[in-house]
């Protein structure tokens, strides 16, 4: 059976999925806003498609992929296409839409897990809520919500800041963030795909949720280069969306996709992940 993904956003995340699904024999449509994206789209392994703009054909479309960022009115995709998606549900095996773990809210640094009640305080865990509650409430499709924490991986690590200069370690006694790597985030979203389980949520995150100035520490640590300054939270000048994840503070739990998806993390924690990322370069 030929299997067929259209991916609505196809970014970072997702050209890192089309990788992993490519070499098994996977058609795969990548949609991105202008034509500047088509070279990365091609080089995923995957068709390039400008939209808006071009009209999505989902003829024999099995997998559909959302990552497209919401608005205030929730998902631009459902906005345009809800209509032709819902008559199309008994096509499709699996639904996948990528979400964040800022749905969660601030937890003081207690854990979380995907029977925690939402309670977001971000606009954009607003915004992602509203857009995960209308693709759940799109009658008869197979929806799959994933949770995802900060995304690290090749090209997005603070190695290149580091060298560049001017990095800061902020420091907010008590904080710590989730994170994932991206090769993680490719193989989660693999195995669901594999073993459909429609309606479930999962959050995508490593093991140990940490202290940001941890991984920018271990990051100097591994270049031979001299720590950056710590500051102060009450004294950093952050930009408003900067300040915003520093409102939130929890900890993830990800057992569900070890548990229920048999996930083996490739990146367990950060210390891995940046090693890894290090001697790719």
């Amino acid at each position: 059976m030929t299997r067929t993904l259209f991916s609505f956003g196809h970014g970072y995340s997702a050209q890192a999925l089309s990788r992993r699904l490519a070499p098994d024999g996977w058609n795969i449509i990548g949609t991105t806003r202008d034509a500047d994206g088509m070279a990365a789209i091609r080089a995923s392994g995957a068709v390039p498609l400008v939209w808006p703009g071009e009209m999505p054909d989902l003829d024999g479309v099995t997998h559909v992929l959302i990552s497209t960022a919401p608005t205030e009115e929730g998902d631009p995709v459902l906005a345009a296409l809800r209509d032709e998606i819902a008559a199309r549900a008994a096509q499709f095996t699996w639904v996948g839409y990528l979400s964040t773990t800022a749905i969660y809210g601030d937890h003081q640094g207690d854990w979380v897990d995907e029977a925690t009640p939402p309670a977001p305080t971000a606009k954009r865990g607003r915004w992602r809520l509203r857009a995960e509650e209308q693709w759940a409430a799109t009658t008869g499709l197979p929806v799959h919500i994933f949770r995802l924490a900060g995304i690290y991986g090749p090209g997005r690590g603070p190695f290149s800041k580091l060298k560049r200069g001017g990095l800061r370690r902020i420091i907010k006694p008590g904080q710590v963030f989730s994170r994932i790597h991206v090769d993680d985030i490719a193989q989660v979203l693999a195995a669901s795909m594999t073993a459909p389980n429609p309606g479930a949520v999962y959050n995508v995150c490593d093991d140990e949720p940490v202290p940001p100035q941890d991984v920018i520490g271990y990051a100097a640590e591994l270049q031979g280069l001299p720590l950056p300054p710590a500051v102060p939270y009450d004294e950093a000048d952050l930009t408003p969306m900067a300040r915003s994840f520093y409102n939130e503070n929890k900890r993830v739990r990800n057992d569900r996709i070890k548990d229920e998806l048999g996930v083996q993390l490739l990146y367990p924690n950060y210390r891995v992940g940046l090693e890894a990322l290090l001697k790719g370069q």
